[in-house]
């Protein structure tokens, strides 16, 4: 699977204390960020993360891009809900509703996916790729 991992600036911490915790189950897939996300993490937590070298805001259009085209199987994106400024991720959070892409945007949400992921309830992710291309 193709797990895109980004948090808001106050939530970076929180982000890199889920990888952590889940390291060996996030190991196992195809991990996505904007770059300096994707290099905190590797120097941080040392896994694997493919950065997008875009800036914030780039990195959110890529991200969005690839959610249209069913390039990502879910979203893990850890949201400063105090921050009214932090609204940059609406435009890849409205991409994955509309196309049926599950997404995290809290600790709670995001373990919950995670487990998901590991048990194989998302595999229907690749079922419908499979179908796609057929």
């Amino acid at each position: 699977m193709k797990i895109v991992l980004m948090a808001d600036n106050r939530k970076t911490e929180l982000l890199v204390n889920f990888c952590i915790a889940y390291k060996t189950l996030l190991s196992k897939h195809q991990l996505i960020s904007v770059y300096s996300t994707a290099k905190y993490l590797k120097s941080s937590v040392d896994i694997e993360v493919s950065g997008l070298n875009v800036d914030y805001m780039g990195g959110i259009e890529q991200l969005a891009s690839r959610a249209e085209f069913d390039e990502i199987d879910c979203v893990i994106y850890l949201r400063d809900a105090t921050s009214e400024t932090e609204n940059a991720p609406s435009d890849l959070l409205r991409v994955c509703d509309s196309n049926n892409i599950p997404f995290a945007t809290n600790l709670a949400t995001a373990e919950i996916l995670i487990l998901a992921i590991d048990r194989g309830d998302l595999d229907y992710r690749n079922w419908i790729k499979d179908s796609k291309v057929s």
